[in-house]
């Protein structure tokens, strides 16, 4: 079933990534160095943009952090990464972005949450601060709203209210609702203190996945500012991968969202990547965008007795992720080619034929043999120990020959 029709937005500049309107869904990420290590911090934004991430976000909650912002930013640019940086905060951003101009104009967007900038009862003093430094600069800001850290006073005036309802509502619910509200009214708010409608973003993230889809669905009908997807926390392991997936996955299905995250929570000394490789997943599983060649590979059963095929998928995969810096340059639209890797003769020839290139490698009592299809029709079948090396060579081959027509149309 295709995706519904998207969900009309404005278009919002982030340092030159356009996010909302008619554009490609932005995948973006997160860092969780100190951005006071400016080297930690510069590593790890390449790497994630390295990985796919086409923005990056750092926390800038010290004087320290602000002040490497602007170091880190011109670190980056000399090694020729373009990704925009954007600069979190939360409780004293009005007065970082105040006291570290060259931190508010290296930044190419500022993330701001309503809900805990009301330091005292200055409210709209400190979120008026931080919206009047991103017209000054030129920023667009992304208005975040999380239900861990939602507007106190907006939540209990409009429990007050529903509990005088003839039907009130359950707990929950309301708390939805004033998610969405808080999310409008900062927006509105922003707009009175002369920041233009193309130059905000909203989210309203909650850690459940019925949750997320209710509150996202209810202010997708409300304003045609563009949103940001992601649960607030995903998760460990498979456990934040999937709730990720079937969150922002049944979103995106129905048009909803412009840019999204998938916060996952790493193990230490982790891979913080995972998350950028999980967005590009879920995107390119929804035929929204394609980021590298898929590997369709069986799960085995006991007719693949041998762990071969295994790990000639698990090669492959990594094989192809790894040439992608070089081939997206080299051959564009390689990222669309589809492989196959099958473990036996059950499905493994109409698998093959389906992908642009696959092999079918033997399965238990099967004859030692491999065939493999190019463009759905047997080219060749391969036998003995040289299998895996004359397969990559084929899959090389087939890269430059069918792809390599492209460059400069």
């Amino acid at each position: 079933m295709a995706a519904s029709a998207r969900r009309r937005s404005v278009a919002v500049n982030v340092g030159g990534v356009l996010v909302g309107g008619a554009n490609p869904i932005v995948v973006q990420s997160m860092t969780n160095t100190d951005t006071a290590d400016i080297q930690g911090t510069v590593n790890q934004v390449m790497a994630l943009a390295n990985a796919g991430s086409e923005i990056v976000r750092v926390t800038v909650n010290t004087e320290e952090a602000a002040a490497a912002v602007p170091k880190i930013v011109d670190t980056l640019r000399m090694f020729g990464l373009r990704a925009p940086i954007v600069g979190d905060f939360h409780y004293n951003g009005h007065l970082l972005l105040r006291k570290y101009p060259e931190c508010a104009r290296a930044l190419a967007k500022y993330r701001i949450n309503p809900g805990n900038v009301n330091i005292g009862k200055k409210h709209d003093d400190n979120f008026r601060t931080m919206i009047e430094a991103a017209v000054e600069f030129q920023k667009p800001v992304r208005i975040g709203v999380n239900w861990g850290s939602l507007d106190g006073a907006l939540l209990t005036r409009m429990m007050d209210e529903n509990s005088k309802s003839a039907e009130p509502l359950d707990a929950k619910q309301v708390t939805m609702n004033a998610m969405v509200v808080s999310a409008l009214e900062s927006a509105a708010a922003a707009e009175r203190h002369g920041l233009r409608r193309d130059q905000i973003i909203l989210s309203a993230k909650v850690s459940g996945v019925q949750d997320l889809i209710s509150v996202y669905s209810m202010l997708a009908a409300q304003c045609d500012y563009p949103l940001h997807l992601g649960l607030t926390e995903a998760g460990l392991g498979s456990k934040g991968i999937v709730a990720s997936t079937a969150a922002i996955g049944v979103l995106l299905q129905q048009g909803i969202g412009d840019t999204i995250r998938s916060s996952l929570t790493p193990l230490p000394n982790g891979d913080r990547t995972e998350e950028v490789i999980v967005c590009q997943q879920i995107l390119q599983a929804l035929e929204l965008r394609s980021f590298t060649p898929q590997v369709t590979a069986c799960p085995g059963c006991g007719r693949t007795t041998s762990t071969f095929f295994q790990q000639l998928a698990d090669d492959i995969q990594t094989y192809l992720r790894t040439q992608m810096p070089v081939w997206k340059e080299q051959y564009p639209g390689v990222e669309e080619m589809k492989v196959a890797v099958m473990g036996c003769v059950v499905n493994g020839p109409g698998e093959s034929k389906h992908a642009n290139i696959g092999i079918s490698l033997p399965g238990t009592f099967e004859e030692p043999v491999a065939p493999v299809y190019v463009d759905g029709k047997l080219r060749v079948t391969l036998r003995g120990d040289g299998i895996v090396d004359e397969f990559t060579r084929m899959l090389n081959d087939y890269v430059e020959n069918r792809y390599g027509a492209r460059v400069g149309v």
